[in-house]
């Protein structure tokens, strides 16, 4: 059995008409050899400061520098402050349990350093070591697909796109965490910076 993940349900569902994998479950579909799951976006991310133990907002506790970085569950604001995601926990447990009962996994995420990192961080934190290849295409398209399952590269060859993303979620972590509480401290008004957000704003 091998297993296919892609980053949305569509091209999930795409995706598993091609290759016949036709029986409809919930949170994947299965058929002809093939069981067929999806992420809903990043569902696993880089834990927020508590989990480290920077539980005030000090000068004391800055700069938080994090090793290792540490992955959890998504995340979602609520007035209760940070809680997981009912939904990404409930996709986890469906991708894990298909990962589990196939012996190689194609990726079918995006093609490009956002996609790589969404199925690295579901693969490092479900401590998953099956082998796996990438299916890495631009078009949905019937023809694209069966070309692109033909044309499967060795996971492996996508390492340096990987670590490009990663160093890039991570570094914005540590501006955005380390910033916003330092400017919180010096203004003593909440704020929040990030690498992309504050410049994008000044803009506007």
């Amino acid at each position: 059995m091998i297993a296919i993940i892609a980053e949305k349900p569509s091209v999930g569902l795409d995706i598993a008409r091609v290759v016949g994998a036709d029986t409809r479950n919930d949170g994947y579909c299965s058929g002809n050899g093939y069981m067929v799951t999806w992420a809903l976006g990043h569902l696993v991310s880089l834990a927020m400061p508590d989990v480290y133990g920077y539980t005030k907002t000090t000068a004391e506790e800055l700069p938080m520098l994090p090793v290792p970085f540490r992955l959890v569950s998504r995340q979602i604001r609520t007035d209760r402050g940070m809680v997981t995601d009912i939904a990404a926990t409930k996709q986890l447990k469906v991708i894990d349990s298909v990962f589990s009962k196939c012996d190689s996994i194609i990726v079918a995420t995006d093609a490009g350093r956002e996609g790589e990192l969404i199925f690295r961080w579901i693969y490092a934190f479900l401590e998953c070591t099956k082998p796996f290849r990438r299916l890495w295409i631009s078009s949905l398209t019937d023809e694209a697909i069966r070309k692109g399952l033909e044309e499967l590269k060795d996971g492996t060859e996508y390492d340096s796109l990987y670590a490009a993303a990663d160093s890039r979620a991570k570094a914005d972590w540590l501006v955005g965490m380390n910033a916003s509480r330092a400017f919180t401290l010096r203004y003593d008004v909440l704020l929040s910076v990030g690498r992309v957000q504050t410049p994008t704003l000044a803009i506007l």
